[in-house]
């Protein structure tokens, strides 16, 4: 059997299991078995299969029948052009989470801060891509799971700034040492509802998907501490889930009355960051 001839058969199997862009994601765990980049593999198209190799890929495609996400069989995501070690300590880093640092960068543009903090900063891809976008901020990043923030470090290494970005465990913004300009969080916002009805194998820590009764339990928490852990004029960047923007944004106007709002749709056109900056009333004593 060809390179070619297994890519095939693979796409198809996975294909037949609704897997959604079944060729690359072949592509993806054939490339991890032979160790070649994408332009390497579709220049061996034509070579000769190890039987070894083969088996292997076959077990890789068997994973990924089971429902198992190819990043945790790779060990690996890209996000925001970068690539990210992961594991299933951590959430997988999801394409819509790119507009949250997009969104970051864009207030930095107006409003350069010195400070900010990733909250909920798993695998640290978040404040990894920070960190290397505005090489004149300091970066903070907390995470309740020493698990996580295992990766995290790791992943601090990879890309080369680990002196830029500190890493704290602890819950939500409680260990951060000091006031900031920015806090960006994906936190859990999942439905404990739709968490625990679904009907595939769930790979991913719950406590990094389970938002509560409504999705929104560790979010409020978070805006709730924002006050005291943001400095004056500072903002507040939240990834939020369909149908939560309004609701989020009717919590807010009781906690924070005068605070600056505004949502930003992602491509779909839901509701995808939510943008909290502080007034002078809000930040005075």
């Amino acid at each position: 059997m060809t390179v070619k001839e297994a890519l095939r058969r693979a796409t198809e199997l996975l294909a037949g299991h609704d897997i959604e862009d079944a060729r690359l994601e072949s592509e993806i765990l054939l490339r991890q078995v032979l160790q070649l980049s994408r332009v390497e593999l579709y220049q061996e198209l034509d070579r000769k299969l190890d039987p070894t190799k083969a088996r292997d890929f076959k077990q890789l495609v068997e994973r990924r029948l089971s429902g198992e996400p190819t990043a945790y069989i790779t060990g690996h995501r890209e996000f925001y052009g970068l690539d990210f070690q992961v594991n299933r300590a951590v959430l997988i880093p999801r394409p819509e989470t790119e507009l949250l640092v997009e969104r970051a960068r864009a207030l930095a543009q107006d409003h350069p801060p010195a400070t900010i903090a990733d909250i909920g900063t798993g695998c640290g891809a978040i404040a990894i891509s920070l960190a290397i976008n505005l090489p004149q901020s300091r970066i903070y990043a907390t995470d309740i799971s020493a698990a996580a923030l295992k990766v995290a470090r790791a992943n601090c290494r990879r890309h080369g700034v680990s002196d830029r970005v500190s890493l704290f465990a602890g819950d939500l913004l409680a260990p951060l040492p000091e006031p900031v300009d920015l806090i960006v969080a994906n936190l859990p916002y999942v439905s404990e509802a739709e968490v625990t009805q679904t009907k595939t194998p769930r790979f991913e820590p719950e406590t990094a998907l389970n938002g509560g009764r409504d999705g929104l339990d560790q979010i409020r928490r978070l805006c709730c501490q924002a006050r005291t852990k943001l400095q004056p004029r500072g903002s507040l960047l939240l990834e939020i889930g369909e149908r939560q923007g309004r609701l989020l944004m009717s919590f807010l106007r009781e906690l924070l009355p005068t605070a600056e709002t505004e949502l930003t749709p992602d491509l779909s056109g839901i509701d995808r960051v939510l943008r909290v900056t502080l007034t002078d009333e809000e930040t005075s004593p």
